[in-house]
């Protein structure tokens, strides 16, 4: 067999082998660097954005993965969108908190209400927040909205802060809740959320996700903590619940092999 058609055949093998992961869609081309995906109760179409450099558009994708509705989010920028969480009553938040440098010491969030009934475009209410004075400026990857509280997760190999910061519009002091470390290595928390029920929470890394569950209030570690291996190690960087047991995991795409939308139970 010619050594090129080998190659063929090993990189479409290679491609096929996702784990422990199903693969639920394509994600088009030209979203390469698709950081965050949420549902939301109003309709079954999955939310994504994409993160720094790119524009301030909302996309919904379909379970096939085609784009259903483009929205561009007037009054932001993207510095470096990260993150996507949801309410009750389908609003998205859009959190605007990466921070790779070191450097940022202001972050947003924005409110886009209902972007399942807008058309084109959308003009959202801004939520900022800033650290207490006695923590050094992090990068963010991860939130979720729980009780009209955000809980905003800080992306670092060993220990890691949780924040929480009000559902308000306006600005405000992130408090400081819970510094943690996870087991093992390479645990960078990239995503996360929670289940309709308020019941469980999830967060995402490269290749696992920890579901968080038995936690009283907002004590989300002291609770049990539960490592779900995929088998599959790519740059992952968004989870939702589909339901309280299941999840959507998207991913940035790695040059020709493009990206995908997974699906992966976790009872």
């Amino acid at each position: 067999m010619p050594l090129k058609q080998l190659i063929i055949i090993t990189i479409f093998l290679m491609s096929c082998d996702t784990g422990k992961l199903n693969v639920v869609a394509d994600i088009p081309n030209h979203l390469k660097e698709v950081s965050a995906v949420e549902t939301t109760t109003q309709s079954d179409l999955m939310w994504v954005i994409e993160d720094a450099g790119n524009d301030n558009h909302l996309y919904a994708l379909d379970t096939s993965g085609n784009i259903k509705k483009d929205l561009t989010i007037l009054n932001s920028e993207n510095i470096d969108w990260e993150d996507l969480t949801s309410d009750k009553v389908g609003n998205i938040y859009i959190g605007d908190f990466g921070n790779n440098n070191k450097k940022r010491y202001h972050f947003t969030i924005y409110k886009v209400t209902n972007p399942d009934n807008a058309e084109k475009s959308s003009t959202a209410e801004k939520i900022g927040f800033k650290l207490p004075e006695n923590i050094k400026s992090r990068d963010f990857e991860a939130f979720f909205l729980m009780n009209d509280f955000f809980y905003v997760i800080s992306k670092e190999s060993n220990k890691f802060i949780m924040v929480k910061v009000p559902n308000k519009e306006g600005e405000h002091e992130a408090e400081l809740i819970s510094e943690f470390k996870l087991e093992g290595k390479y645990n960078r928390i990239t995503s996360a959320d929670i289940s309709e029920d308020g019941n469980s929470v999830v967060l995402l890394n490269h290749d696992k996700v920890w579901l968080l569950t038995e936690f009283e209030s907002d004590h989300f570690f002291e609770g049990k903590i539960e490592a779900f291996k995929f088998g599959y190690d790519s740059q992952k960087e968004g989870v939702c619940f589909s339901k309280n047991n299941s999840l959507f995991i998207t991913e940035e795409s790695n040059g020709a092999m493009g990206s995908n939308i997974y699906h992966l139970d976790i009872n």
